[in-house]
């Protein structure tokens, strides 16, 4: 399938920037937005059974919060659009084809990739490969 030329520019200005914090998903039953703030959530969402917080590693050892995995986050600094067709299926098939874990989060700006930190080396040559592909 022939990528549109807009999505083409937005590939091909990916720019991927490493995080260097490491995150974690945690919940928070019954919790509001706003109450956690103390736990410098870097996203929230609401859900029927809690608070989700994305939230750096140490923040949640300190409070004692369970959490899964570690996460690091990688910014696609090409300024994005919430409009913009394809970017996040294409990352998110890339890194699958390489059986990487992917959790998008859309900003207004920029995209934002939480990775498995063991995988990260991998997710970012991946990413830096995806950006210098000629035109195609």
């Amino acid at each position: 399938m022939k990528r549109s030329q807009f999505l083409q520019d937005l590939i091909k200005n990916l720019s991927p920037n490493l995080d260097s914090t490491l995150y974690v998903y945690c919940t928070v039953a019954r919790a509001k937005y706003g109450e956690l703030e103390k736990l410098k959530p870097i996203v929230s969402i609401a859900e029927l059974e809690g608070l989700t917080l994305v939230i750096p590693l140490e923040q949640a050892k300190a409070e004692g919060l369970d959490y899964y995995r570690v996460f690091r986050r990688i910014t696609l600094k090409g300024h994005s659009s919430l409009e913009a067709l394809g970017l996040t299926s294409v990352v998110t098939s890339l890194l699958a084809e390489r059986g990487i874990t992917t959790n998008v989060i859309a900003g207004f700006y920029h995209d934002h990739v939480f990775v498995p930190s063991d995988r990260i080396d991998e997710a970012m040559e991946a990413l830096l490969e995806l950006a210098s592909q000629p035109e195609g």
